[in-house]
């Protein structure tokens, strides 16, 4: 039994880590979601398919004060719906174009993939009452961009499958956890009302432990990645509280953030949104750093052979680390400008002091959650290259079944050139 289980523990343990998984994920669920229901308020919207254009109508006005001339413009067209109950009827909808905004959705044609809503058209009664007639107006919402991004995604799993071969599919496995993890227990446990910081920090630990035994396994290097990450998810918690005490922060940055104040279902605590946001942007990135630290003084370890000292394999992990260190931080603090780009260049544009502009809370969190990641690399890197280096020089039982394959291959490589 015990050869049995050597034999087959990297199959036994991919296997045990989906079952996690997927207990964790729907568990997660049913508890995250006990106080909050998704899609549980119709939204009346349907995807389409353009089948023709019937009439294009043109109306021209001005504002009240200007003389500019704005043209609105209105498309009627034929469309089927392909989704929910009403899947296969033909309606008749519109679309409006207003030049009054700066930049207007194209105008549907034949063969548009499109999203549609609908209301029910009513009128008044002789006593005031407001009476549905049962017919329904159908209105263009949007240009249907889902069919697109599943085909996009398809062809990115494709290629990571080429390339990556097996470790390609286990990445695709532990990004699939990953995706769930944040968007079915994560974001319903926050709308619910439960606690962020603790569920930053469990989804945190799922994230570190199922993406490491999906794509490496119980190895040493796998050992070696998960205390760093730990240590560095841990130093950036540590400076998320401290520096949102520090810099008086409020988590109130734009009208999304007041929007959140506003719902109905959780009084969510923005202070602490704040800290998941950080934390949870952090964790690919110290991921990231631990596990190509780790897998690099693998290599270096046994390139060494019976020359494996402490102090060499620590030095090789923070001269390697220094050498990732700036590529990482730059590409940390760059993802997260360029993703309110837009926002930066409105504020940059309105506020006419730097003092001014430095000290809007937009504009600091954004820099402090960058800096607060990178705190995480700067304390992943010692971490990981101090437990490896403690780990790596040293014979242990963690990687005994990897060693005895390649043993024994190559031995048959000896024994066949023999014969």
């Amino acid at each position: 039994m015990r050869v049995y289980l050597k034999k087959y523990r990297n199959a036994i343990v991919y296997a045990l880590t989906i079952v996690f998984s997927l207990v964790y994920i729907i568990l997660g669920n049913r508890i995250a979601s006990r106080n909050f229901y998704f899609g549980s308020v119709s939204t009346l919207e349907y995807s389409a398919r353009v089948l023709r254009v019937v009439d294009i109508q043109e109306e021209n006005y001005t504002l009240s004060g200007t003389d500019n001339q704005i043209t609105n413009e209105i498309i009627t067209f034929e469309a089927m719906v392909t989704s929910g109950s009403l899947k296969g009827i033909t309606v008749t909808a519109t679309q409006q174009r207003d030049s009054i905004i700066a930049v207007m959705p194209e105008r549907v044609e034949a063969g548009d993939e499109i999203v549609l809503t609908y209301a029910s058209d009513s009128e008044l009664d002789e006593d005031g009452n407001v009476v549905e007639n049962g017919n329904y107006i159908w209105t263009f919402s949007n240009y249907n961009r889902l069919p697109a991004l599943l085909w996009i995604g398809a062809l990115f799993f494709l290629l990571l499958i080429l390339f990556g071969k097996k470790k390609g599919i286990n990445t695709i496995v532990s990004l699939i956890f990953t995706c769930l993890a944040i968007f079915v227990v994560f974001v319903p446990s926050i709308l619910s009302g439960y606690n962020i910081y603790a569920s930053s920090v469990i989804t945190c630990i799922f994230i570190i432990v199922v993406t490491l035994l999906i794509v490496v396994g119980i190895t040493r290097k796998g050992v070696c990645a998960a205390v760093g990450c730990a240590g560095g998810i841990a130093a950036a918690a540590i400076f998320t509280v401290a520096m949102s005490k520090i810099l008086q922060l409020t988590g109130l940055t734009d009208e999304q953030s007041l929007y959140i104040t506003m719902l109905d279902s959780a009084n969510i605590d923005l202070k602490a949104l704040l800290f998941g946001a950080v934390l949870v942007g952090a964790v690919g990135a110290v991921l990231d750093i631990a596990m190509s630290l780790a897998s690099a003084l693998a290599e270096v370890s046994d390139q060494m052979k019976d020359e494996k000292k402490f102090k060499k394999l620590f030095r090789s992990g923070m001269t390697i680390g220094q050498d990732i260190m700036g590529t990482q931080m730059n590409t940390l603090i760059m993802a997260y400008i360029g993703s309110s780009l837009s926002v930066v260049i409105l504020l940059v544009a309105s506020q006419t002091s730097l003092l001014s502009l430095m000290n809007q809370e937009m504009i600091v969190e954004e820099l402090m959650q960058a800096l607060i990641g990178s705190f995480g690399i700067l304390f992943t890197i010692p971490l990981t290259s101090l437990f490896a280096a403690f780990l790596y020089s040293r014979k242990t039982k963690i990687d005994v079944n990897e060693e005895t394959s390649v043993k024994q291959k190559k031995k048959k490589e000896i024994q066949a050139k023999e014969s």
